[in-house]
C-alpha cells in the first residue's frame, strides 16, 4: 500500500532530478518542458511500484542513448556553398529500433530535437507495436528552395546520417519540411550509398516503391479519431461540431479531411503569415491544391475560396469559437491566454496534432475547466503507428489495401484511447489523458529496460 510518505520521498526525488536535468542541459527550454510534464504525472506510479524507483531507472530514461551532430554542406542553384547543422538523437530503444520524424526548419536545434526524441519514447511504446524513441532533423529552410536545392541538401545530410541509421537501428520518418519529395530523395542516396535496397531504412516514402497506403493521412486522421474517442467518452459525437484547426501542412490538412469524413465543420486553417476562417467549412481539395501543389500561402486560399472565407493577418486562430479545438501546427502554438478564449468559447475537447503545442499553463486550464485533453503523445500517435505498419509491410515485401491500414489505424487510436482512460483512471486521475498518457507509456518501457539489464 502507497502511504503519504512513500508519495513525498517520491516527490522529492522527483525534484531534485528536475534540478539536475536543467543543469546538464542547460539552454534547452523545449527538452526541459517535455521532461517535467511526464515528471510531474509519475509519482502516484513510482510510490505504487518500489521496482519502478531503482536507482538510475528515470535517469537513463532521461538520457538519450546516443546524439549525433554533424554538419551539411551544400551548393545552391548559383552555386554559393551553404553549411548547416544536421541532428540524429537516438532516445530509447528498449522495446525496439529507434523510429522517429526528420524536421527540416531555422528553428532546430539540439535542445528542440531531444524534446521531439524524448515525446516519441512514449507516443511510440502507446501504439504498442515494438519501436523506440528518436528524432532528428536540421536548421535548413526548404521554403524558396529548387528541387535541385533540396535534392542536393537531402543528398549531403544523408552521406552523414545513413552511417547511424538501418531498418534494425534507427529508422527515420518526415516531420514539418519533410514530406514525400525529401524521403525519396534522401532514400535514392541511401540506396546509392549502401547499395542495396532497404526499404525499412526509411518510412513516408512512395506508394509505388515501398511506403504504405494512408500514411500522408494517419497523423491527421488519427488526432481526429482520438477527439472523437474522448466526445464519445462523454456521450457524445463529432458529426455536427465545429472544429478549429491550425497549421495548413500535411496534418493539418488531413485533420480537416477527417473531420469532414465524420460530418464534423472544420472552421480554420493558418500559417505563419495568419489565419483563415471559412464559414462554409475548409474546402480540403483547393487546400491540397494551394498547399500541396502549389507550395502557396493561406491567403491564397481565402482568396480563391470566395465571399464565404476570409484571411486574418497576424492574429490567433484560437480566437474563432469551435466546439473542438487540435492544434496542428508546431510546439506551443496555443497558450494560456488563448485557453482562456476557447473555454469562454465553450470548447468541448482538445486534441494535438502537432507535438507539444500547447503550453503547460493551457493544459492546467483546459483540465480545470473540464475540457477533455488528449495529449499529443496519444492523439498524434496515428503517424508513428502507420509507420510502423509500413516496416512490417516492408519486411513481408507486401502492400496492404488502404482498407486495411485505415482499419489498423483506427483499432490501433481506439486502443490508445481506451489505455490512457483505464490507466488514468487505475492511478485516481479519472479523465485526465496526460496523467495516462504518460504512465501507460513508462510502464512499457520502464518494464523493459529492467528486463534488460543497466544499459
Amino acid at each position: 500500500m502507497t502511504t503519504r510518505d512513500d508519495t513525498k520521498t517520491t516527490k522529492t526525488r522527483l525534484d531534485a532530478l528536475r534540478v539536475e536535468i536543467e543543469r546538464r542541459n542547460p539552454a534547452q527550454p523545449e527538452f526541459h518542458q517535455a521532461v517535467h510534464e511526464v515528471l510531474d504525472t509519475l509519482a502516484p506510479v513510482l510510490a505504487a511500484r518500489p521496482e519502478y524507483a531503482e536507482p538510475g531507472l528515470i535517469e537513463r530514461l532521461c538520457e538519450p542513448e546516443r546524439q549525433v551532430i554533424f554538419r551539411v554542406p551544400w551548393q545552391d542553384d548559383k552555386g554559393h556553398v551553404h553549411v548547416n547543422r544536421g541532428f540524429r538523437v537516438e532516445f530509447n530503444s528498449a522495446l525496439g529500433p529507434y523510429k522517429g520524424g526528420l524536421r527540416f526548419h531555422p528553428s532546430v536545434n539540439l535542445g528542440i530535437i531531444k524534446f521531439l526524441g524524448f515525446e516519441q519514447i512514449f507516443k511510440n511504446a502507446l501504439t504498442g507495436l515494438g519501436i523506440g524513441g528518436g528524432k532528428g532533423g536540421s536548421d535548413f529552410d526548404p521554403h524558396g528552395r529548387s528541387d535541385a536545392e533540396i535534392m542536393r541538401f537531402c543528398q549531403s545530410f544523408m552521406t552523414e546520417l545513413y552511417r547511424h541509421i538501418g531498418e534494425h537501428t534507427d529508422v527515420p520518418a518526415g516531420d514539418i519540411g519533410v514530406g514525400g519529395r525529401e524521403i525519396g530523395y534522401l532514400f535514392g542516396q541511401y540506396r546509392r550509398i549502401t547499395n542495396r535496397w532497404e526499404a525499412g531504412v526509411l518510412t513516408g516514402k512512395g506508394a509505388g516503391w515501398g511506403g504504405s497506403a494512408i500514411r500522408p493521412e494517419a497523423t491527421g486522421y488519427g488526432s481526429v479519431l482520438f477527439a472523437a474517442a474522448m466526445l464519445r467518452e462523454r456521450g457524445e459525437g463529432l458529426e455536427g461540431q465545429t472544429a478549429v484547426v491550425s497549421g495548413s501542412g500535411n496534418v493539418a490538412i488531413y485533420t480537416v479531411e477527417k473531420l469532414l469524413a465524420l460530418g464534423a465543420n472544420p472552421l480554420t486553417c493558418s500559417d505563419s503569415s495568419g489565419y483563415v476562417v471559412d464559414d462554409k467549412g475548409i474546402d480540403v481539395d483547393l487546400l491540397k491544391q494551394v498547399k500541396e501543389v502549389e507550395r502557396g500561402r493561406i491567403s491564397d486560399y481565402a482568396e480563391r475560396r470566395g465571399a464565404s472565407a476570409r484571411f486574418v493577418p497576424g492574429g490567433r486562430v484560437w480566437d474563432v469559437p469551435g466546439d473542438v479545438a487540435l492544434p496542428s501546427a508546431t510546439q506551443n502554438e496555443l497558450d494560456e491566454n488563448d485557453a482562456a478564449t476557447l473555454v469562454r468559447n465553450g470548447v468541448k475537447a482538445v486534441a494535438e496534432g502537432a507535438n507539444m503545442p500547447t503550453t503547460p499553463e493551457a493544459v492546467h486550464l483546459f483540465q480545470r475547466a473540464g475540457v477533455a485533453f488528449g495529449p499529443g503523445k496519444a492523439a498524434n500517435a496515428g503517424g508513428v503507428a502507420v509507420s510502423a505498419l509500413e516496416m512490417a509491410q516492408n519486411h513481408a515485401r507486401t502492400a496492404w489495401s488502404p482498407a486495411r491500414v485505415e482499419e489498423e489505424l483506427a483499432h490501433i487510436m481506439g486502443d490508445i484511447h481506451t489505455t490512457c482512460h483505464e490507466t488514468a483512471e487505475r492511478y485516481g486521475a479519472s479523465g485526465d489523458y496526460v496523467t495516462g498518457a504518460n504512465i501507460a507509456g513508462f510502464e512499457r518501457v520502464a518494464d523493459a529496460m529492467l528486463a534488460q539489464g543497466v544499459i
